[in-house]
């Protein structure tokens, strides 16, 4: 496994022991959240945090610089802290949280690999870090030329002409694919409004494609998990704009039928969209491109290892064939005898998704992942996930079985009879895993798999992880049958037990308001 190769790390549960135990690290070493105050609570007035410096005589204040209508003498409420305790604050919550860092986090779909540290040193240089991005192109050559290296890398790995850095997130990147095709089709005069995805679709496909002006149409799998081409040419007509897929699917299976599904739609005049959400089990293994995808949209936080960093900052770059080139989101990237400059001059372009060119840190953290590997690394790191999937899916097969026969690439998605047996769902499990340090996988999802645990290990997992989750979940089984009420009370060693998520979604707490005596 991945322990024996160059791609093993240290990303490692709390515990690994032949004998699967709950955690007790989470009870012993965090601290009770009942115990960390809010920073409001915290406050005393004419406490601070900053040492500033007394102006120097003659010098503007900040009321000169800004202009008064920009200032206030004071926030009310606002909470007035020491340095050690803000740290000790956010470091307590910190404590409470889980992360990639300190568990296994085999989240499905989400690809949550360890993130080297050396890629965050080197967008930590000071060239980098410290660039501001209203820098002319001419003092930025070098952060330039870094972001055209790095789409000239991620249209080879994808096998597409042309690259876009400019989405902040894989689900900008999708409406950014989107608006793309609604141009294109525009630009040739066709008025083509719908869009076909599948049942086992991501839940940002069809909010994308909304968000795009585009009506959804629903295409149904087969029995064993992927598109058939009968079915997509049933779907299609002169309405039809794309289809868009995720290639390996949410069932972690590869789409066998693309080539044909890619054919059927240019003879109608539609466009492939390939979501490279599920991207981690193809470098350097196949390419979108020679699949016959027109638009392909990438996750760097999730197939190059940058962080997903709670909800943000994301990049989606998007890929995409020459004939799609003209509406890619403009500045791009050009070049003269002066060097590297930002190029207005596309009038077909979509235009702007956000200020500036994309999230810079993100960008260099990926280039570097990527030179780190470089060609064979990468594709090494995609037979890793597809193994560990696999182990995975085979080991815990006589408790777990897989919700399709066919091979799974770099995740897998599992069943179970617990709930019919003993009244246990999967939402227990997953609440029970988080006493075993572990993270729980995807549950519920694809929605056409009932009870679903969906789980992707990564390339970065050691076999010994591997086996400690296993064990961990042969044990949640045994314990759903022989003591289910331990199962679905968890969990137990946790600051806070289950909360009304529900309620907590529908009403939830916004804003501070002090305790009224």
């Amino acid at each position: 496994m991945a322990a024996e190769g160059k791609m093993a790390s240290a990303g490692r549960i709390a515990r690994s022991t032949e004998e699967a135990e709950p955690s007790s690290v989470a009870a012993a070493g965090a601290p009770d959240v009942r115990s960390v105050p809010l920073l409001f609570e915290e406050s005393a007035a004419g406490r601070s945090g900053a040492d500033v410096a007394a102006r120097a005589i003659g010098e503007p204040d900040a009321a000169a610089i800004l202009g008064t209508g920009l200032c206030r003498d004071d926030i009310t409420g606002f909470p007035e802290l020491s340095e050690p305790q803000v740290m000790r604050h956010f470091l307590r919550l910190s404590q409470l949280n889980f992360g990639q860092a300190f568990q296994f986090y085999p989240l499905g779909s989400c690809t949550m690999k360890y993130n080297p540290v050396l890629n965050d040193e080197m967008a930590a240089l000071s060239g980098f870090a410290g660039l501001h991005p209203m820098t002319p192109a001419h003092l930025a050559q070098g952060a330039l030329e870094l972001m055209a290296r790095l789409e000239a890398a991620l249209a080879e790995i994808t096998g597409m002409d042309a690259v876009s850095l400019h989405p902040a997130a894989g689900a900008q990147g999708e409406l950014t694919g989107l608006l793309m095709a609604r141009a294109y089709h525009h630009k040739r005069g066709a008025a083509r409004h719908k869009v076909i995805i599948p049942d086992t679709a991501h839940g940002t496909n069809p909010a994308s494609c909304t968000l795009a002006g585009f009506e959804v149409v629903v295409a149904k799998s087969n029995r064993r998990g992927f598109l058939e081409a009968a079915e997509i040419r049933r779907l299609l007509s002169d309405e039809v704009a794309a289809l868009m897929v995720t290639n390996p699917n949410t069932l972690g299976i590869f789409e066998p039928e693309i080539a044909a599904i890619a054919g059927a739609l240019h003879e109608r005049g539609a466009l492939l969209y390939l979501d490279g959400a599920n991207m981690n089990a193809l470098l350097g293994v196949a390419k979108p491109g020679h699949m016959g995808a027109d638009i392909v949209q990438l996750n760097l936080h999730k197939t190059f290892a940058t962080p997903h960093g709670g909800g943000g900052p994301g990049a989606g770059p998007v890929a995409v064939k020459k004939h799609l080139e003209p509406f890619l989101p403009a500045p791009r990237l050009g070049r003269d005898a002066g060097g590297w400059r930002l190029d207005y001059g596309w009038p077909d372009s979509i235009g702007r998704l956000r200020a500036f060119q994309g999230n810079f840190g993100m960008l260099v953290r990926a280039y570097s992942f990527i030179l780190a590997l470089g060609g064979n690394g990468l594709a090494e790191a995609s037979r890793f996930a597809i193994l560990a999937a696999n182990y995975v899916r085979k080991r815990l097969e006589p408790h777990y079985p897989s919700a399709t026969r066919e091979p799974s690439m770099h995740e897998c998605v599992l069943t179970h009879d617990l709930e019919k047996r003993a009244g246990v769902s999967t939402l227990d499990i997953a609440k029970r895993l988080l006493d075993f340090g572990i993270h729980p996988p995807t549950i519920y999802f694809p929605l056409v798999v009932h009870g679903a645990l969906m789980i992707e290990p990564t390339e970065t997992e050691t076999r010994e992880t591997l086996d400690s989750f296993v064990a961990a979940m042969e044990k949640i089984y045994d314990e759903a049958l022989s003591n289910p009420e331990m199962v679905r009370t968890a969990p137990h060693t946790l600051a806070l037990s289950r909360v009304d998520e529900a309620h907590a979604a529908r009403r939830p707490v916004l804003r501070w308001q002090p305790t009224r005596a």
